[in-house]
């Protein structure tokens, strides 16, 4: 029978993974991602799993053992966040190049310095480049269900990747909320029995090598590759959103549109504060304010040609952006460069603005979206767009 529990996201995600119930799970604590892997210890303790958990000096360790163990043919897992994926960047780099279906959650949490323990997405928008799927997550439900949709999207054999799932920190990782599991048996039929797509380094009788020198003769070659996998990601993705949607009930895709058929401007923006702008959309919408939202899950593979689809009849887009890509374009955020790419190669030529906000977890207060709604329809107004980019709620 399945169960309705007051969970947590980092507890969702420990519960999805006792689920799971992969062969080895590395990793090494941070704030807050902590109580993640110190739940699931308590599930091994308990015997209620039979994972090999490893307990590493650090997180470059923790992906190094991640991924050794997964090119061994275990099904891998971690979790991380802020500086321990910075600590990871040599490995994330070596995981998705060597092809390895590791599955970890970043708890978005903002990079040193001045030390911050708090919620912003510089972490994972530092290792975007990495080879990496990333899914984001707006609550707990969604980053459990994200959280075992990976596995199966991670060992597709079109796409054999590591996928790393986001929430948000604190807002997220520790907020309490109603989440419904699936059955224990259900979580394990619908990942399946883990087959490695090829040989392993304990397969004996098809001796294979990791890591070897890679020159100029074929490295090319492993890299156009790696481009295929994430070139299938985007289908593999949407069929096993599918599948579990006939499991779960619950509908996933590339990105959710939330009243934007018929709005005139809409506001694009990750994870938890989805949420919130979903509040204002409805609170718009009743004074009869054509307003809408588009929340993207999946950002790597970004599903560039899909979104500019869907935001091609607004007449004004704001991004919101919870990092900032120094020395990009105006200083601009990484999403809202993306999808002004997108919006420009596709044929979009609406005004398409970028706020950046929360950094360092900062709040962001429903007035504060309301606001930028305010800007895109003063913008449709006008004709000018004073500013591409503007930050919100910082002292100036």
């Amino acid at each position: 029978m399945r169960e309705i529990l007051a969970l947590d996201g980092n507890a969702a995600v420990a519960h999805a993974m006792r689920q799971i119930n992969p062969d080895v799970v590395a990793a090494y604590p941070i704030t807050p991602q902590t109580s993640t892997v110190q739940t699931f210890s308590e599930f091994v303790a308990n015997g209620l799993v039979k994972t090999e958990f490893i307990t590493v000096e650090s997180e470059h360790s923790a992906m190094s053992a991640c991924i050794g163990a997964a090119a061994a043919g275990a099904r891998v897992m971690t979790a991380t966040s802020s500086a321990g994926l910075a600590f990871m960047w040599e490995t994330l780099y070596i995981a998705a190049s060597y092809r390895l279906p590791i599955v970890m959650l970043d708890v978005n949490r903002a990079l040193s310095g001045p030390i911050n323990i708090h919620c912003d997405h510089s972490d994972t928008m530092g290792a975007r480049e990495a080879g990496w799927i990333q899914i984001f997550s707006e609550n707990a439900q969604e980053s459990y269900d994200n959280f075992i949709q990976a596995v199966r999207i991670a060992e597709h054999p079109d796409v054999l990747l590591p996928v790393m799932v986001m929430h948000d920190g604190f807002i997220t990782s520790h907020a309490m909320e109603r989440v419904e599991l699936l059955t224990d048996e259900e979580v394990r039929n619908f990942v399946g029995e883990y087959k490695p797509a090829f040989p392993t380094l304990l397969d004996v009788h098809n001796p294979i090598t990791y890591g070897p020198l890679d020159f100029y003769d074929y490295y090319f070659e492993h890299k156009r590759q790696q481009v295929e996998g994430m070139a299938h990601a985007q289908e593999v993705i949407l069929e096993v959103a599918r599948e579990y949607e006939k499991l779960s009930g619950r509908k996933y895709g590339l990105f959710e549109a939330y009243r934007l058929e018929d709005a005139e401007v809409a506001i694009v923006v990750l994870s938890s504060t989805a949420g919130t702008t979903k509040a204002v959309v409805d609170k718009l919408r009743a004074q009869g304010k054509k307003v809408g939202l588009l929340k993207p899950r999946v950002f790597r593979p970004f599903p560039a040609k899909e979104l500019a689809d869907a935001l091609r009849h607004l007449k004004a887009v704001a991004v919101m952006d919870r990092s900032i890509s120094f020395g990009a374009m105006h200083n601009a955020g990484p999403l809202y460069l993306e999808v002004l790419s997108a919006q420009r190669i596709y044929g979009g030529s609406m005004p398409v603005v970028d706020y950046i906000f929360g950094l360092g977890g900062r709040d962001i207060v429903p007035a504060q979206i309301e606001s930028v709604y305010d800007d895109l329809f003063r913008i449709l107004e006008t004709g000018q767009v004073e500013r591409l980019v503007t930050y919100l709620g910082v002292r100036e």
